[in-house]
């Protein structure tokens, strides 16, 4: 896809070390200083009589730039490691997936410095200043993550005990890509680009949208119950759906409306909608992951609830086992790891079907739930932990593999494996 996107150049060549913006500035009486550095992750090329750079940024798919990215990009381009020959910068992005560029910017020295003072700097400043905390997947390699304050301590979370494993991160969906094909889950950890037409299917993107379209409106002030009359229009923006799948969502969030919890829950309640949430557990050595739909108290107690949609009227009998996220739930509820009082917290399962929505709670403190949970999270958690290869299962399931395309032991139609 590189290749496609940037045919051979002969006046531009690629230089020895990526450019590198510092700034130092002086603390206290000036005797101490601190040096900054900004740097762009992408490929650096210089024309032959140093005249023009251009730096190239790769990203899964092309997307829209802030005005301060690109400002930021232009002067990496155009004042790190400074060349006085130096007239002309251009950044260019490129999708790895589907080989398309964009313009980022293009202009001369001057600009990107212009650009850099109006919309780059105050970013930075900002970035700087800034004490906020915000845990994630950069715990893994955070050296101050085992005594940060935002990073809660949850040791024994996912039941195993080995810690001679790399530092890892690992969610529900982790777990899941790599019950199906160890190579699938593998690739995905990589960030390799998806093929949007399995990963966002018709019936995928019919979840999403509703999802998307609930958490707009919980997120709405002042905090109302959602009703059962849908616009017609109601299909978020960024998602597209055929008129059937429309149809079928819109009925589905009318069942929503019948069981939306802000109809129950106190009117000083928080809600938090789809937070990211984040734990050491450090018994594991692993940062786990999960993402609510929805996180919501009652009285002091935090419930935590999923909601699933289905286009199927076909009961489910197992839910911790059909949807792994459960068991997690169970098992931070349960363990008293979430803040606040823990009589009545609970995990709430909301699953919207064309006949109507069944609404299943979950106690995270009955011995039964607890066992079962724990269970569930063993079975993903234990094989992925152990792992080394990540070899891949080849089979009928490749065709709806997502990252098959990346795989060189997917099988393609019949029982011939490709390369």
């Amino acid at each position: 896809m590189y290749q496609k996107a940037f045919p051979a150049d002969p006046d531009l060549h690629p230089v020895r070390q990526p450019w590198v913006y510092r700034y130092r500035y002086a603390t206290g009486d000036g005797r101490d200083s601190v040096e900054y550095r900004i740097s762009a992750w992408g490929r650096c090329f210089q024309s032959t009589d140093g005249r023009l750079r251009e730096l190239r940024l790769p990203v899964n798919r092309l997307r829209a730039r802030s005005a301060a990215e690109c400002a930021i990009a232009a002067l990496v381009a155009a004042e790190g490691d400074r060349d006085p020959r130096l007239e002309r910068i251009r950044v260019v992005q490129f999708a790895l997936y589907d080989g398309r560029t964009d313009l980022v910017f293009d202009g001369t020295r001057h600009q990107a410095l212009a650009a850099y003072r109006a919309d780059g700097a105050p970013a930075v400043r900002a970035l700087l200043d800034s004490r906020e905390y915000r845990p994630g997947t950069a715990c893994v390699s955070c050296a101050i993550a085992p005594v940060c304050p935002a990073l809660p301590k949850a040791a024994g979370l996912l039941g195993i005990t080995e810690r001679g494993r790399p530092r890892r991160s690992w969610s529900s969906t982790t777990g899941r890509g790599h019950q199906g094909c160890p190579a699938r889950g593998y690739l995905r950890s990589l960030r390799l680009p998806v093929d949007e037409a399995v990963e966002r299917g018709a019936a995928v993107e019919r979840g999403r949208a509703v999802h998307t379209f609930i958490a707009e409106r919980h997120a709405r002030r002042p905090r109302t119950p959602c009703v059962p009359e849908i616009p017609v229009d109601w299909v978020p923006e960024g998602h597209r759906l055929p008129d059937q799948e429309q149809v079928l969502g819109a009925e589905l969030l009318r069942h929503h409306a019948e069981v939306c919890p802000i109809r129950t829950a106190g009117p000083r309640a928080e809600f938090r909608t789809e937070p990211r949430m984040t734990f050491d557990d450090t018994a594991a050595d692993l940062v786990v992951l999960a993402e609510p739909d929805l996180l919501y108290q009652d009285a002091d107690s935090w419930v935590w609830r999923e909601i699933k949609t289905s286009g199927s009227d076909r009961p489910r009998r197992d839910v911790l086992a059909t949807y792994p996220q459960l068991a997690l739930a169970v098992q931070i509820i349960g363990s008293g790891t979430l803040p606040g009082s823990r009589a009545k917290g609970r995990v709430e399962l909301e699953l919207l079907r064309p006949a109507g929505v069944d609404l299943r709670t979950l106690d995270p403190f009955a011995t039964s739930t607890r066992s079962a949970a724990k269970a569930v999270l063993r079975e993903q958690v234990s094989g992925w932990h152990s792992q080394m290869l990540f070899e891949a299962v080849p089979g009928p399931e490749c065709a709806g593999c997502e990252v098959a395309r990346w795989c060189s032991a997917r099988q393609s139609g019949g029982p011939e494996v490709s390369q």
